[in-house]
């Protein structure tokens, strides 16, 4: 059953999960956003984040002059899935760890192994 959060405390959540991040990790994002959004994709209409860039394991010399690099965090599928505001809480704390995770080049694989699959 899904729950009702309001948009304000859902940014919040986001927030508090971006804060969570060590400043040693979080210091070393470079032109990259992160956005709350409603809804994901309407072709993958169940995921919960999105990384859209390029990781740092992957640039090279001629990256520059681009837009920044983009993670997106989809408050109507989390909500879907959660029946209670901790696991809210959870899923967005795993799915912002998930997304800053693909920026720095690690893959989904490694990322089920570490439990933020």
């Amino acid at each position: 059953m899904a729950i009702d959060v309001p948009d304000d405390q859902f940014d919040a959540l986001v927030q508090q999960a971006i804060d969570e991040i060590p400043d040693e990790l979080f210091g070393l994002l470079e032109n990259c956003v992160i956005l709350v959004e409603d809804d994901a994709p309407p072709d993958q209409p169940t995921l919960l984040g999105l990384y859209e860039g390029v990781p740092i394991t992957e640039r090279d010399s001629s990256y520059m002059g681009v837009l920044p690099d983009r993670i997106r965090i989809f408050r109507n599928p989390t909500l879907a899935i959660c029946d209670s505001l901790e696991d809210v809480v959870d899923e967005v704390n795993v799915t912002v760890v998930h997304e800053i995770a693909h920026y720095f080049g690690i893959e989904d694989d490694r990322l089920d192994e570490l439990g933020y699959g």
